[in-house]
């Protein structure tokens, strides 16, 4: 028989949307509960880049990475290597931050522990029901141990998976479908620059992260990634011999054993998708080009609006039509516009024309920083409670 809790809000997810609301929520005073199927620290297929819009909400969040034991690097610009040896450079509007899920993750974890939440790890939800009088009923499994979880709201921070027997729609999504992977490396020295480079069905992004490592991620097409080989390290050797700049680069390190992790199908999405029976943030809410480097800051900022949104339900000052309405209307407002410049800069990086945009640019030297300008969520955050 499973054990019954009852609680104010169930976080289904545990990753940097996740662990953020239940930081937020937590403080706040409500009972919270951040679930994973998974267990923490681990590694995660993440480019590990927080662009400058990221400060912000760390410090909602009362988080100054650069207290920590394990200081992130900080990055100013950012370079991008073409295949045909074309190369754009543009200074970012701020200093940036990388640093590893691994590290990142667990000091969420922590914050979200202070702050008063649970944080319940290797729990698969197997079923997610709307019970009477406004109550959401989560059930999971830890091995053979069952528990439900009465809770009087929901979110839905499980990335681009969402829970088995979930009612969640799908939202709409490119039929274009890719997989992502990562691995750390040492002796490649970055400085305070971030990478990306365009090869064969897809682009390779290596930035600097904490201990003198460097982050090298990838989004290539599934064709690209069945032709190279099944491991993260054969498919990165493939790949870069379609960028003699990539092969260089790589061969001046060496992979960090037990960091190679991958990701798939990844589909890009087309809208973002706010809510189903419940709001979604992060992945959840939409799938961002990676290129763009605001997958981070974005997961951050849902926590934010939605944080702000539950906080008013839990609370009354809000009806449950009315949190869903004005968190989606937040959500739309905030991400619409911005995932379609992306999508735009996306479908760009893939035109076979692209072998001539670093000449554009010597033409005209204001659009690199303006390509950099048009993907960056805005400076302005809601005043905190």
């Amino acid at each position: 028989m499973a054990t019954v809790k009852e609680v104010d809000v169930v976080v289904i997810g545990a990753g940097i949307a996740g662990s953020s609301c239940a930081i937020q929520l937590a403080s706040l005073g409500h009972h919270t509960i951040l679930l994973d199927r998974q267990e923490f620290p681990r590694h995660k297929t993440c480019g590990e880049f927080m662009s400058p819009e990221t400060k912000e909400m760390l410090d909602h969040l009362d988080i100054d990475l650069l207290e920590q034991s394990h200081s992130p690097s900080l990055i100013h610009s950012a370079k991008i290597y073409m295949p045909r040896g074309g190369v754009i450079q543009a200074n970012l509007p701020g200093p940036a931050y990388g640093i590893s899920r691994f590290t990142l993750d667990r000091l969420l974890h922590q914050k979200a522990i202070n702050a008063g939440a649970e944080v319940v790890t290797k729990a698969v939800v197997t079923r997610i029901d709307q019970a009477q009088e406004q109550r959401y009923e989560v059930h999971i499994k830890q091995g053979r141990q069952e528990t439900r979880y009465v809770a009087k709201a929901v979110i839905g921070a499980y990335g681009t998976k969402g829970p088995r027997h979930s009612h969640a729609t799908k939202e709409k999504s490119s039929k274009d479908v890719y997989v992502g992977i990562k691995s750390h490396y040492k002796g490649i020295d970055l400085s305070s620059e971030v990478e990306l480079y365009f090869c064969d069905g897809g682009y390779v992004g290596i930035s600097p992260i904490e201990n003198g490592l460097v982050n090298v991620a990838a989004l290539l097409s599934l064709e690209v990634v069945q032709r190279y080989g099944k491991s993260v390290l054969d498919i990165l050797n493939g790949i870069a011999n379609t960028n003699s700049q990539l092969a260089k680069r790589l061969a001046e390190g060496a992979s960090v054993p037990k960091t190679q992790v991958s990701v798939a199908p990844i589909r890009l999405s087309e809208h973002p998708q706010p809510w189903s029976e419940y709001p979604h943030v992060g992945d959840a809410l939409l799938v961002i080009p990676p290129l763009c480097g605001d997958g981070m800051s974005i997961a951050l900022r849902s926590a934010v609006l939605c944080s702000r949104c539950t906080d008013a339900y839990l609370r009354g000052s809000l009806s449950l039509v009315e949190w869903q309405s004005q968190y989606s209307r937040e959500a739309h407002e905030e991400f619409e516009v911005l995932l379609k410049r992306a999508r735009r800069i996306q479908n760009m990086a893939f035109a076979k024309t692209n072998w001539i945009y670093p000449s554009v640019v010597r033409l005209f030297p204001g659009l690199g920083r303006y390509l950099v300008k048009i993907t960056r969520l805005t400076t302005m955050m809601p005043t905190k409670n």
